[in-house]
């Protein structure tokens, strides 16, 4: 997973900013937390919502207990490299986050991230269906991570 190109985020970021990224579903999005400064992401919540109006005030609830300074949306992809059917509709989410809340978003292609996650879990002895519950707040720390990586790399690309 690599940070797609757009504007540059780290300067106009502070240097304590908090992030909230999104593993966008259209039943669940899966949500996890991190900050530029230790460089780690953490699964934090699944916000089971269909419509937009639920979606933005579960979002809502997390911007207000978290002040997130920027939001990170996976952009999900084939293997193969083409867009997946739902990566309009993660746009589209980011861009409804940018309008609310009045903060940027940079996505990050998320190819792979939901086996990455449920391959993280089973390590921990989580596996079949007990992964539920837990697969989509993983996938979200792990697109989050790679963000936070490369932010963190000398002469990466940042997208917003």
């Amino acid at each position: 997973m690599s940070a797609a190109p757009a504007l540059s985020l780290p300067g106009s970021l502070p240097a304590h900013a908090t992030v909230i990224g999104f593993d966008f579903g259209e039943r669940r999005i899966g949500v996890a937390t991190g900050n530029t400064t230790i460089g780690v992401a953490t699964p934090l919540t699944i916000i089971h919502a269909t419509s937009n109006a639920d979606r933005l005030k579960a979002v809502g609830e997390l911007v207000a207990q978290w002040q997130p300074h920027v939001f990170v949306v996976g952009q999900p992809a084939h293997a193969d490299g083409r867009p997946h059917e739902i990566a309009h509709l993660a746009k589209r989410f980011g861009n409804r986050l940018t309008e609310h809340f009045k903060r940027p978003v940079a996505y990050v292609d998320e190819t792979l991230s939901s086996s990455e996650a449920s391959a993280q879990l089973a390590e921990r002895g989580v596996v079949g269906r007990a992964q539920k519950p837990h697969l989509d707040a993983e996938a979200a720390a792990i697109i989050l991570q790679s963000w936070l990586d490369s932010i963190r790399q000398p002469g990466a690309a940042h997208a917003a």
